[in-house]
């Protein structure tokens, strides 16, 4: 073939199916794929020098003169097929496996392992094929500060991993993706000394229910009460329920307030399907245990309306609010206060500070904030696929909750009322801290 071209010691092979290239990543150790940048053209770079290879597939063809650097790669996409520098790759996919401490820049950014790129809608789909261990240096670090206890650290290297593992999926085009929608994932630049100590000391540990890896949601901060799953997205989970959470305390979304005109209630109302004509008035009418809305009512000229479920934390959100640990009073403008930042299922990042600040390991984390989970440890079945290995239950924390539950005022310390004091709990723990040291189990 003309030009025949000089590849990565990696071998950058063409024309494989996804399933096939999913196969070949796994061989002798757990990848997970990860959507890193989705574009109508995609740079990529092998970081190591280029040698003559063979690829028995096809053959990359030379960057050529107008590359502005050795094994720099312009990719793009024309139709279902790939372009290379302009010029048809002449297959829908490219693949540069990973191998033993390589690295691949994908439009300017360092990422450990190698890529899949692939065309897709008139794009380049680029998908960084890693080893869980190195993903987890991108991700622990772009997700928790890395000044944070090393037990903090920890228990949040272990969610991340389980959260990969229960996504890894070879039928899948990719696994998981690298913004908030499904994990930060900052790859080499994002890395810490401390969270790569907290992924080492964690090596494989993952948090499984019934033989599977939970679903190991977690929010920056509960506002002292975690929401379940069902009450969130309708979706219930037997250990992603709604508890008291005065370990969430101290964090800079802690309590929040906001004030939002009128016209501006109304047209997010509308766009939940509210149609009452001019608003005259917004409640909520039903609350779930963990004090978020399930029921707001809007009354206007023409009548009334609720936006319930899901919908109505949504609400709630899209005016602006980081919770929808929330009370609404007033209407112009509508007051809107509330505490905690995020969605509230599952582990309280602010939580997990707090419970190590008093002195706990991860596994009490993990077992307060999943309760009824247990430790399993994660391996390679050797077809791409995790296997989980072991179950030790995870401690739980039910004698520093009856303590907790004995402090005067702790259940209404915990909830939002109008006017109430959503700080006392916090305040009443941390004048009497040695009431909680004795008290893991």
């Amino acid at each position: 073939m003309p030009g025949l071209l000089r590849v990565s010691p990696a071998r950058l092979l063409l024309g494989l199916s996804l399933a096939a290239a999913a196969a070949l990543s796994t061989a002798g150790a757990l990848h997970v794929r990860v959507l890193v940048v989705s574009a109508p053209q995609v740079t990529v770079r092998v970081a190591s020098p280029a040698v003559d290879g063979s690829l028995g597939v096809g053959a990359l063809p030379s960057p050529g003169p107008g590359a502005p650097r050795a094994n720099l790669w312009r990719v793009g996409a024309r139709g279902e097929r790939l372009t290379l520098g302009g010029q048809d790759a002449g297959s829908a996919t490219l693949y540069l496996p990973p191998s033993p401490g390589s690295t691949v820049e994908i439009a300017g950014k360092t990422y450990r392992g190698g890529v899949l790129l692939r065309a897709a809608r008139g794009g380049v789909q680029a998908v960084n094929v890693v080893d869980v261990e190195d993903y987890l240096r991108g991700v622990v670090a772009a997700e928790m500060p890395a000044s944070w206890p090393a037990s903090a650290l920890a228990a949040q290297a272990v969610i991340a991993r389980t959260y990969a593992a229960a996504r890894i999926n070879p039928r899948a085009t990719y696994d998981t993706c690298a913004t908030e929608s499904c994990q930060v994932y900052g790859g080499v630049a994002a890395e810490k000394a401390q969270t790569d100590a907290a992924i080492r000391a964690t090596a494989g540990q993952v948090v499984s229910y019934g033989g599977k890896a939970a679903s190991t949601y977690f929010s920056s901060d509960s506002g002292g009460y975690t929401a379940s799953s069902a009450e969130v997205w309708g979706n219930p989970a037997p250990y992603l329920i709604a508890q008291a959470d005065p370990f969430s305390a101290g964090g800079p979304r802690a309590r929040w307030r906001l004030e939002i005109p009128l016209a501006r209630v109304q047209d997010i109302a509308a766009r939940y399907g509210v149609r009452v004509g001019a608003l005259k008035s917004v409640a909520v009418t039903r609350q779930s245990p963990s004090g978020r809305p399930q029921e707001i009512t809007f009354t206007g000229a023409t009548g009334s309306a609720k936006v319930s479920g899901a919908d109505a934390g949504g609400f709630i959100r899209s005016l602006g609010a980081g919770s929808s640990r929330a009370v609404l009073t007033g209407l112009n403008p509508l007051v809107v206060e509330g505490a905690g930042q995020g969605h509230g299922v599952g582990l309280s990042q602010y939580g997990a500070l707090g419970l190590a600040r008093r002195g706990y390991d991860h596994l009490h984390m993990l077992g307060f904030y999943y309760p009824g989970t247990v430790l399993s440890v994660l391996a390679d079945s050797g077809a791409g696929q995790p296997r989980l290995a072991g179950a030790a239950p995870l401690p739980g924390l039910g004698a520093a909750a009856r303590v907790l539950a004995d402090l005067p005022g702790a259940a209404q310390a915990c909830t939002l009322p109008q006017g109430g004091d959503g700080d006392l709990l916090a305040r009443r723990v941390a004048a009497a801290p040695d009431a909680l040291a004795w008290a893991s189990e």
